[in-house]
């Protein structure tokens, strides 16, 4: 029985590649367009080296003796012949713990020990983060400056992977185990990653890690700290074994309160009975929902209360707090101190105080801050020097926007706004991302007019995830209206008018004219030859674009030819081992199993999906996508079973990864759903599908067309032919 529902999540094997062309703006699944060649443009940095902005090991410091004994253990112990050794001790736990300094400790040892050549520090807070860092990185050991983030992150492991050097990467903070997809450093003899993080997520496991938890201190541990910080003014330590029972033995509201009461001359005793009177009061200043459990967010909240309330007393007076709310909407891990003296920010201070402020009162304001254990300031660093614990920060970049307000728009668009956006995007919130864009495309016609290049930039965001929202008709109704506007604006020969037009095509063809799509790549790729030549990486996006909706308009053999011929040059060109290399070779194997030979297709997916693993990692999605076509297409080659087998695999994977809402996630439900049904458990399919329609309405909307897929497949397992 054939899924009749011919719809794009269980119509058929996934589409591998499909976009637009490179260009300024917003790309549409374009992944062919950003090839860049570049000649060595650095002086290569020589070892030992170290990189990224390490944070200070805490005053009082502990040596968390059993903490640091696990991953020692986890990392540089010997494994018995046969079994994987461990490269990548993941550090988990709570806010506030003392995850960052045990993993700063184990980095500072083997530094100090000689026993690593490159040690990284990565502020790993989010994807962009880490890619910018690992591209930082890769141009400093290799000399080549990749203008594209992605191929320079790939460029670092890559480098990691294949030298002999022996070294340390310290991802520091991961907020979400999806931002590593593809970026784990890889399995080497001379290396080792460490992770520290509050998730304990199942994506954090696998071959090579190993989990180590850090809790709170132990009585010991924490009176131990207590009077190691007190040790000048001993006569303060009265009362630390009850304030540190209190305090719950957390590491960061301990280090809050012996700063505050060093700072006032109380006992521990004294500082416990101010505290126990605050907590019965407050009743905000607590941080983010999932920052602490119950128990320690209100003791935090309390500790940080009696700081930001003596620091703001502190001389010069009433600056420290406005500081500190300036600090929240930025970098937790690292602010260049001369920001904090700024003309802006000096200005604003006059405002709050209601009196002249200087880049010198500013300063001290920021020794209050450090005073009182709210910020770490790092004499070592000349830029980032300022350090707020990420728990005091309760702003994010809706908060960075209401408080900026139309500074955000001088003289342009900052880019904050569109990389929140493509956030929400990547993380599988499609309907939220167009909504995010439409507002902020009112907002940008406001305060730059319509025919700013910013504002046609976010109008290409807001025809993208239109479509991605599954209304791919309006995608291309705002496409063209794009196109209409940046070619009356612009030459129409610009880079900016010649991606609009791909985008166009794109949509035009998803919205269901892939006739018409043919017809806009072929005279687009013309443009392109005249303009850069046949070789350019943007007339080889064109190219792919032009193959696959030949194939999308019912000419697979077409397609397939195409293909083969595009990947000959990008063989040449690029290399057979490059990103685009593999995109190709997944699209020529598609478009053979749609000529017509589906084991063909499985053989050659199979073979994508071993160089995949090898260049992006178990994770990227590239791989998923890679895994989704080979277990397709090892069903259309007459083996439902083995379908069955890989998507389950599959969708277990995607849970951990993606989550369950994510669109990816819901294709592999539907797939596996349509391959149960083929391999004989029609039931299956229908309890499959039943569950996986409520869940596409709720993530997608009633009308995408995924949902529409589900629908029409439900049915007809439903009611299948006599």
């Amino acid at each position: 029985m054939s899924d009749r529902a011919a719809g794009p999540s269980e119509g058929g094997p996934a589409n591998h590649v499909a976009g637009g062309v490179s260009g300024n703006l917003v790309q549409v699944r374009d992944i062919h367009g950003d090839v860049h060649f570049h000649p060595p443009s650095r002086p290569v940095a020589s070892l030992p080296y170290r990189a990224g902005v390490a944070p200070q090991q805490a005053a009082a410091f502990q040596d968390r003796v059993g903490t640091t004994r696990r991953l020692v253990a986890a990392l540089d112990t010997a494994v018995p012949t046969g079994r994987p050794r461990v490269h990548t001790g993941v550090v988990s736990g709570l806010g506030g713990v003392g995850k960052t300094q045990v993993a700063l400790d184990y980095a500072q040892r083997l530094w100090g020990d000689g026993e690593v050549d490159v040690w990284v520090w990565v502020t790993a807070g989010s994807r962009e983060a880490i890619v910018s860092s690992y591209a930082r990185v890769a141009a400093e050991l290799t000399g080549l400056e990749d203008t594209d983030p992605e191929q320079g992150a790939r460029r670092l492991l890559e480098w990691l992977a294949a030298g002999s050097a022996r070294w340390l990467i310290v991802l520091d903070d991961v907020q979400n185990p999806a931002d590593l997809r593809g970026l784990w450093p890889p399995a080497t003899p001379g290396g080792r990653a460490v992770v520290t993080t509050r998730r304990r997520d199942a994506a954090l496991r696998g071959p090579g890690r190993r989990l180590v938890e850090v809790d709170v201190f132990t009585p010991d541990e924490a009176e131990a700290y207590l009077r190691a910080a007190l040790a000048d003014q001993p006569h303060l330590a009265e009362g630390t074994v009850e304030l540190a029972a209190r305090l719950g033995h957390l590491p960061l509201a301990l280090a809050q309160a012996a700063a505050y009461l060093l700072d006032r001359g109380l006992t521990c005793g004294d500082y416990l009975a101010r505290w126990t009177s605050r907590r019965r009061t407050l009743a905000s200043l607590l941080p983010e929902d999932d920052g602490l459990p119950d128990e320690h967010r209100a003791t935090v909240a309390t500790t940080w209360s009696l700081s930001v309330e003596q620091a703001d007393r502190l001389e010069p007076p009433g600056i420290a707090g406005a500081l500190l709310e300036v600090a929240g909407v930025l970098d937790p891990n690292g602010i260049p101190a001369t920001l904090f003296t700024a003309p802006a920010i000096t200005e604003l201070l006059t405002g709050r105080t209601g009196r002249d402020v200087d880049a010198e009162q500013a300063r001290d304001g920021l020794g209050c801050l450090h005073r009182l254990n709210l910020i770490t300031l790092d004499p070592r660093s000349d830029t980032r020097t300022v350090r707020v614990h990420a728990l005091v920060q309760r702003a994010n970049t809706e908060a960075l926007t209401e408080a900026a307000g139309e500074h955000l728009w001088e003289p342009g668009a900052h880019a904050v706004l569109l990389r929140a956006g493509s956030s929400l995007g990547g993380r599988g919130l499609v309907t939220e991302a167009k909504i995010y864009h439409l507002r902020l495309q009112f907002t940008a016609e406001q305060q730059l007019g319509p025919d700013h290049p910013d504002t046609l930039t976010v109008r290409g965001h807001v025809a993208r995830w239109r479509g991605e929202a599954g209304d791919p008709a309006g995608a291309a109704a705002a496409s063209g209206k794009l196109l209409a506007d940046m070619t009356r604006v612009l030459d129409p020969d610009h880079p900016d008018v010649l991606t609009a037009r791909g985008n166009l095509a794109f949509w035009r063809g998803h919205a269901g004219d892939p006739a018409g799509a043919v017809a806009a790549f072929e005279e687009l790729l013309a443009d392109r030859v005249r303009l850069l030549g046949p070789d350019h990486p943007h007339t080889l996006a064109a190219r792919g674009n032009l193959a696959y909706w030949r194939g999308r308009a019912g000419d697979p053999a077409g397609a397939a030819a195409a293909s083969e011929e595009l990947l000959a040059d990008m063989v040449r060109l690029l290399g057979p081992d490059h990103a685009h290399t593999l995109i190709t070779r997944g699209n020529l194997a598609r478009w053979r199993g749609e000529a017509g030979d589906p084991a063909g297709a499985a053989a050659a997916f199979e073979g994508v999906l071993a160089d995949a693993l090898l260049v992006w990692g178990p994770d990227h999605p590239h791989t998923f996508a890679t895994r989704n076509n080979l277990a397709c297409w090892r069903g259309e080659a007459g083996d439902p079973a083995g379908a069955v087998a890989a998507f389950e695999e599959l969708l277990a994977d995607s849970v951990q990864v993606l989550g369950p809402d994510h669109p990816d996630t819901l294709t592999a439900r539907g797939h596996l759903a349509r391959w149960r049904g083929e391999a004989g458990d029609p039931a299956g399919a229908v309890a499959a599908f039943e569950e996986l329609l409520p869940d596409r309405v709720r993530v997608l909307g009633p009308d995408h067309p995924d949902t529409a897929a589900a629908r029409e497949n439900l049915a007809q397992w439903r009611n299948p032919p006599a």
